[in-house]
């Protein structure tokens, strides 16, 4: 079985800088890992190889920085990695960066099953697995909770809706976005780690797309426009209170009172 999970570099902080103009977060300089619903898709894709055998792709888009979630894939028991990265791709919405994504994935090669993470913390759109589905003309499935089991040519899964559990059978070649709740990912190796650490890395930019329309990447291609995006404004105020217990009781009876959290 050929496996791909689709993995993100995302900012590991809520303080992130925002450019006014573009509405785009800024990501250089900041602290950045993989994306957590990310470590879940790529855990169910190790699990997957350790059962029915195969191969463990990652894929990731990003600036040249982003390659660090690739090779953190790899000390989880990733196979082999590829890196789509050029400053046209950059500002992208979701329609753009799936567009981006599928072009790299037809240029990695082709697979039996696509992993996703359900969402990203950084965008939480949710769309741009099941976009890329579309992108490539495959199947897809969202909110997977279970993989029941794989057959020749297809997979059966467990879809989580809001008020039932439905069981999909999809064929080969398929994508599947995974909940949080599917698997408890592993640790990284330190042993793969230190074999990994130099692996190739395939490196795609825009040249080797096989669209190479320009107005479909990148803030040019992106149909959304942003009005407005900011990091949240931290409003938390620390009062030091002093007396007895009976005292400071009736303090903080007075200051929940006056902000509304009691009536009466």
């Amino acid at each position: 079985m050929k496996i791909l999970v689709c993995i993100k570099q995302v900012p590991g902080t809520n303080k992130v800088e925002v450019d006014e103009k573009t509405g785009v977060l800024k990501r250089n300089g900041t602290d950045s890992k993989m994306n957590p619903y990310d470590l879940y898709a790529l855990e169910t894709g190790l699990r997957l190889k350790e059962k029915y055998g195969g191969t463990v792709s990652v894929i990731t888009m990003g600036p040249p920085q982003a390659k660090a979630v690739l090779y953190e894939a790899f000390a989880m028991g990733a196979d082999n990695g590829a890196l789509i990265t050029d400053r046209k791709f950059g500002g992208a919405d979701v329609l753009a960066t799936s567009r981006t994504l599928s072009q790299g994935i037809r240029r990695f090669g082709s697979f039996d099953v696509i992993l996703c993470g359900l969402q990203t913390t950084d965008g939480d759109t949710a769309q741009v697995g099941p976009e890329v589905a579309e992108l490539l003309d495959i199947p897809s499935v969202c909110n997977v909770q279970r993989i029941e089991k794989a057959e020749q040519g297809s997979i059966i899964v467990d879809m989580d809706m809001p008020h039932d559990i439905e069981t999909i059978k999809a064929a080969f070649p398929c994508l599947l976005t995974v909940k949080k709740d599917i698997c408890q990912p592993r640790l990284p190796s330190y042993l793969r780690k230190q074999q990994t650490m130099k692996k190739d890395i395939d490196i795609y930019t825009f040249s080797d797309m096989e669209d190479k329309d320009e107005e479909k990447y990148g803030l040019t291609g992106s149909p959304t426009s942003v009005q407005r995006i900011f990091p949240p404004i931290s409003d938390k105020v620390q009062e030091h209170l002093e007396g007895t217990s009976r005292e400071l009781a009736q303090k903080i009876y007075a200051t929940l009172k006056q902000k509304k959290f009691i009536a009466g």
